[in-house]
């Protein structure tokens, strides 16, 4: 007989261990908090962007302006030769010392770098006229005198006009001889142009470093060594990525350069060609914390017409960051002395026909408007000094740097 015992039926079969699934909630869970991470993180940066744009100083300096016929935006660049920030308060001497710019007193309120923006309503390629600083024009109530030279005459015109009236505070004399300046040099580039300035940004000295140094670097290209003791500049030739103190060097060097002024010019052009293209390549248009910080520099030397609404300029600036702008240097008939300073000659009929075929007729004005220089008491004698070369840089349109790369200058 068999000792074996049955094991007794309980009617259930055994099933084999299984590991137990994770439940769909936890990776629903998991989708729902990065969404809300991802949100949280959006609003916070758009909350401080909305605080950052409200604290960038604004201007009402196109206040009542003639605009343009909506086909197309005009934006005038100015960039200042100042020590001094947009309050008029001298810059910490640590940051003039990284400058390579002298003590706080030199340089006044000249508009050393000009640069008139037209960005095309259909998308079009935009394009960026420079105007050479030391171009001899109309300023209204002036007479003929350096480009330049318009807001510092006018800003301290006002200051003048405001003492002789009791006024003492130096923030009000600051802020309204500035609105004046802004003022008198947006009229001087819209005279000698023929088209409206529908909006302006100015900036300071220092804002080429502190921009640099926000993005990391802005990359360049040289054609040859340079060396130069008045600026700082001292580059090898080929590429290089510049921080704020090499920046400020590179787009101030007109000594030891071929063309002066003009090649410094084209610097101010590269440097931006390449600003753009780091901006780019840094994805800062669509990460909110990069676009946050870039701005929380720009508040420091930014001033812009309260017309300006930043949101839409960033998005313009995302759509040319891609290289779909072309910088033109607006050309010169020759050089000469006003005053006892080197000016450059120019037509200004042929200024405003050449922005006419470049932007369309609509954006132009009558070249009847306003006539050449005439033989004023202040026109200048012809000068021994010889006319500009025909190479890249003898100031004609067809000297255009194209911005979609990296261009090399000298």
């Amino acid at each position: 007989m068999s000792t074996h015992r049955k094991t007794p039926r309980t009617g259930t079969r055994r099933r084999p261990a299984r590991r137990r699934p994770v439940p769909r909630r936890t990776g629903r869970r998991l989708l729902v908090t990065a969404a809300v991470l991802a949100v949280t993180a959006g609003g916070a940066a758009w909350y401080a962007y909305r605080d950052l744009t409200g604290s960038i100083a604004s201007s009402k300096a196109l206040d009542g302006a003639e605009k343009s016929a909506g086909d197309a935006t005009n934006i005038l660049l100015m960039g200042l030769d100042s020590r001094k920030d947009r309050d008029g308060r001298d810059l910490p001497e640590d940051v003039l010392e990284k400058l390579h710019a002298g003590s706080s007193d030199i340089g006044g309120y000249n508009a050393n770098t000009l640069i008139l923006l037209n960005v095309p309503a259909d998308g079009g390629r935009a394009k960026a006229f420079s105007i050479p600083r030391d171009d001899l024009v109309d300023i209204p109530g002036r007479g003929q005198d350096k480009i330049k030279k318009a807001y510092g005459l006018a800003k301290a015109k006002r200051e003048e006009e405001l003492s002789a009236q009791g006024e003492e505070d130096r923030r009000t004399l600051e802020r309204e001889g500035r609105e004046a300046g802004r003022k008198a040099e947006i009229e001087t580039v819209r005279n000698f142009l023929g088209v409206p300035v529908d909006h302006f940004a100015e900036l300071n000295l220092a804002g080429f470093h502190h921009l640099a140094d926000a993005l990391g670097g802005v990359p360049v290209c040289l054609k040859h060594d340079v060396k130069d003791g008045y600026s700082g500049a001292d580059f090898t030739a080929g590429h290089h990525t510049l921080d704020g103190r090499q920046s400020l060097a590179f787009v101030r060097q007109r000594h030891g350069l071929a063309m002066g002024d003009l090649d410094r010019t084209r610097r101010q052009q590269a440097f931006l060609a390449g600003a753009r293209y780091k901006l780019s390549q840094a994805g800062t248009f669509t990460d909110p914390a990069k676009l946050v910080r870039l701005l929380d520099t720009a508040r420091q030397d930014l001033v812009t017409d309260e017309g300006s609404d930043l949101l839409s300029f960033v998005q313009q600036a995302k759509n040319l960051s891609g290289g779909d702008v072309e910088f033109v240097t607006l050309p010169i008939k020759g050089f000469a002395r006003n005053h006892g300073e080197d000016v450059n000659v120019v037509d200004d009929m042929k200024i405003k026909r050449l922005i006419a075929e470049q932007i369309g007729p609509k954006a132009a004005a009558d070249p009847d408007a306003s006539g050449a220089p005439g033989a004023t008491a202040h026109s200048p004698a012809p000068a021994s000094s010889p006319a500009p070369s025909t190479r890249d840089g003898g100031g004609s349109a067809s000297s255009a740097i194209d911005g979609g790369g990296i261009p090399c200058v000298d």
